[in-house]
């Protein structure tokens, strides 16, 4: 235990820049570390606006007005930006990066949800202190009070999800201490630190939430029963994603467990643009609280051209193995990809709003899966690796995709399908429960920054035209 644990701190002293292991070390609290950083990150954008207001940083062109403003660089996002071709990168680490720095569950070895948020809101590694101070403050924070429980059970079980999902996340703003605080006058320097605890308090509460509509949705017309209180625990040794798996009730299953860490820590954050991401950050703008703002963001993913695509490549991935088998060739899964561009459909799960190469995500869980032989042998999920060997071949040949390139819904649906959970319409609320940890990060920042509402310019198809030279 000992040789391997210096083997690992001799890695991060060779691997990690000089703030890292530095920060590494660090026992500050998050609150502490976030005050700290703010002032640095004020002055930052104090010059940005003072000596640089007037720089242009790209075109406005008709093609952007009117295709949802795709490419645009109109937003800040500081805890991630998505290059086209290398993918995302976090304070500029690389997923490779955070999954080597970033310190695990006990006895864990995947990135979770704690190491990430933390890394998003400093910019900073953190020690494994901080990580833990994170999972016990979530732990102690995570039960739902009655008020909240008593209104999930009384959703209508057979309502979406994502519907019970945002109601329940915006009941909460009856809590909310910045609105609390900003109706008896507060100072603008201190809106960040009473949004961080609205955020942190959230984050702490979304896996309760999730796992008492997950519990209703299968067990209809059993909402509050006694069979029900396990949706409920918290076991305050878990981090975050651990209880939430515990809540599930597919706790033990340390594959799923690990699995489920991962991916919300990689679907935390995806820069800003994104819907749910964008409308988080536009809703709060006007100084709605961490609740409304995050449940519109959850309205946002709710949509089909969002959150829902990882169910799209599940149905069409278990329609092709209902086709071609267990054991495809290459020349059926060839002839089933071009059956389904034919028809006019496209390939579910290839192709990215941004990317224009293979999405780092994808590559992450699939090098998860290739891990362990459960998966590997799994019939869905070796399809799944097959059709990504050979959709980029027929993408190309067929010359209408930008990036032939699987991204990350390509796998994602499939994993949950195989560890169980069947029930599609949840699949979102799972992202659901990741991408708070981007989302509310940069809430906290917009409050620190200042930054004003959000309010473009908005133009009429005539207006456009009489722009355009003669």
């Amino acid at each position: 235990m000992f040789r391997q644990a210096s083997r690992y701190s001799r890695h991060l002293a060779q691997s990690t820049p000089k703030y890292a292991r530095y920060a590494s070390q660090s026992t500050k609290s998050l609150r502490e570390t976030m005050a700290e950083i703010i002032p640095q990150k004020q002055e930052q954008l104090k010059r940005l606006r003072t000596e640089h207001g007037q720089v242009v940083v790209g075109d406005v062109k008709v093609e952007n007005i009117i295709g949802g403003m795709r490419g645009l660089k109109a937003m800040l996002w500081e805890a991630s930006v998505l290059d086209p071709n290398e993918g995302i990168r976090f304070h500029g680490h690389t997923i490779p990066d955070c999954q080597k720095l970033l310190p695990p569950a006990p006895g864990g070895r995947e990135i979770i949800a704690e190491s990430m948020l933390y890394l998003l809101l400093t910019g900073q590694i953190p020690s494994e202190a901080q990580v833990r101070e994170l999972s016990k403050e979530f732990a102690e924070n995570g039960t739902l009070d009655d008020k909240t429980i008593k209104l999930i059970d009384g959703l209508d079980p057979s309502m979406h999800p994502m519907t019970q999902f945002g109601i329940a996340v915006a009941s909460l703003n009856r809590n909310s201490k910045f609105a609390a605080a900003y109706e008896k006058g507060i100072k603008k320097t201190e809106y960040w630190t009473y949004t961080l605890e609205d955020s942190l308090d959230l984050i702490a509460k979304l896996p309760s939430i999730a796992a008492r509509i997950y519990y209703n949705v299968r067990n209809p017309g059993k909402a509050g029963s006694s069979d029900s209180s396990y949706s409920l625990a918290i076991n305050p040794k878990l981090d975050l994603v651990g209880n939430y798996v515990e809540q599930l009730g597919l706790g033990g299953n340390e594959s799923l467990t690990e699995y489920l860490r991962l991916y919300i820590a990689l679907h935390g954050d995806h820069e800003g643009g994104n819907v749910s991401a964008h409308t988080a950050h536009l809703v709060g703008s006007a100084l709605s609280d961490a609740y409304l703002s995050y449940s519109s963001a959850l309205f946002g993913l709710a949509g089909p051209l969002h959150g829902l695509a990882n169910q799209e490549v599940l149905r069409w991935i278990l329609a092709m193995q209902k086709k071609v088998g267990d054991n495809a060739t290459p020349e059926q899964i060839k002839e089933y990809l071009w059956s389904t561009l034919n028809s006019g459909q496209v390939v579910p799960g290839y192709g990215h709003g941004v990317l224009r190469s293979p999405d780092p995500r994808f590559i992450a869980l699939q090098q998860f899966c290739d891990a362990r032989p459960e998966l590997s042998s799994s019939p869905v999920i070796r399809l799944v690796k097959q059709v990504s060997e050979i959709a980029p071949g027929v993408l190309k040949e067929h010359g209408k995709t930008k990036n032939p390139y699987p991204n990350v819904d390509a796998t994602s649906g499939c994993l949950l399908y195989h560890y169980g959970l069947t029930e599609f319409k949840y699949y979102t609320v799972i992202f659901g429960v990741s991408r708070a940890i981007g989302a509310l990060t940069q809430l906290v920042w917009d409050r620190a920054l200042g930054l004003p509402i959000e309010r473009p310019k908005s133009l009429s198809m005539d207006a456009i035209e009489k722009l355009i030279p003669k």
